[in-house]
């Protein structure tokens, strides 16, 4: 089973997701069936928001990427392909003392087509739980971080178009305005008896 990817405007993108609390197999089920919605999507990360659910979950794969980036997940280096995709619930972000901000050009699954320049910081620290509720840290830069960060964005109901600067935003508002037209459109339509 797939989700639908709902796109901005839809309300439930600007809902703080609640904190995931029982670590079943439904949440197993959930982040399987997230990981085949964002590898169909052709997307690295996919936040619950946007498969309609305001929870505390988000999952995340950049093999896809060739991006360079440097990873530590619990005090070790595995190998990408041995915690990759991975389920990020609860987490907790923190900034690496010193990083630097880093400008990229992101996009999202929920802005179909729609891209631009968005300031990140370069390096995080992360505290998470898995899928069965297992505590992990990770430490990363580059891509890895700034998906993070992106996806946890969302588990707060903030959007990557929040984060651009005026200059920047003003390159896609049109293109923004007709998505949110669109969505509009699209939820008064199934309204419809």
């Amino acid at each position: 089973m797939s989700f639908t990817i709902v796109h901005y405007n839809h309300p439930i993108l600007r809902k703080k997701g609640a904190k995931v609390a029982v670590f079943d197999a439904s949440v197993v089920q959930l982040a399987k069936a997230m990981v085949r919605t964002m590898h169909a999507a052709e997307g690295i990360g996919l936040a619950a928001q946007q498969i309609g659910q305001a929870l505390q979950l988000c999952v995340v794969d950049v093999r896809p990427a060739e991006a360079d980036f440097t990873w530590e997940l619990d005090g070790a280096k595995p190998p990408l392909d041995l915690f990759m995709p991975m389920t990020i619930a609860n987490p907790k972000v923190t900034l690496v003392t010193g990083t630097t901000e880093d400008t990229y050009e992101e996009g999202c699954l929920s802005f179909p087509k729609i891209r631009g320049d968005v300031d990140r910081p370069e390096a995080i620290v992360v505290h998470f739980q898995d899928e069965r509720g297992v505590p992990h840290v990770l430490r990363c830069d580059g891509l890895l971080a700034r998906c993070i960060q992106h996806e946890v964005d969302h588990l707060n109901g903030v959007l990557f178009i929040d984060r651009m600067t005026k200059k920047v935003r003003a390159t896609v508002e049109d293109a923004v305005k007709a998505l949110a037209k669109q969505t509009r459109e699209a939820a008064a339509e199934k309204a419809k008896p």
